[in-house]
């Protein structure tokens, strides 16, 4: 009886130790990103383009309205939402983008970091921004 009980609780322990729980930020709290590209072109508010990221909650300029909610990241994909947005009337190539960036963080983008860049891309959208000061 005592072997059998020690085998499940052995078999329970290596089972939790292979459960992966997602990471919150995975490293990306308290940074701050120049958005350098949005769907391979350059941000039309290049100035205004930025990303950061707190513990918990993201933002994003792109040039007009301001896009934010909470995030987390899951298996190597940053999962954003429910994202809130200013609504500044804003027409032409700079709505376009944010309406880009917009989809593109509303549909769980996949993270490619690779030092101080980084490349989210997901439903048929890419952003790539570039670390600031960092």
């Amino acid at each position: 009886m005592i072997s059998r009980l020690s085998l499940i609780l052995a078999s329970a322990a290596l089972l939790g130790g292979c459960a992966t729980a997602p990471t919150s930020s995975a490293g990306l709290a308290e940074t701050r990103w120049k958005i350098v590209r949005i769907d391979g072109a350059p941000p039309v508010s290049l100035d205004k383009a930025t990303m950061q990221f707190d513990e918990l909650r993201l933002g994003a300029h792109v040039g007009c309205n301001g896009i934010g909610g909470e995030y987390r990241v899951d298996g190597g994909r940053l999962v954003a939402g429910p994202l809130m947005a200013t609504r500044m009337f804003c027409e032409g190539p700079v709505w376009q983008q944010e309406e880009a960036v917009n989809a593109l963080l509303s549909a769980a983008p996949e993270i490619q970091r690779s030092g101080s860049a980084m490349r989210l891309v997901s439903g048929g959208h890419a952003l790539d921004l570039e670390l600031v000061g960092g």
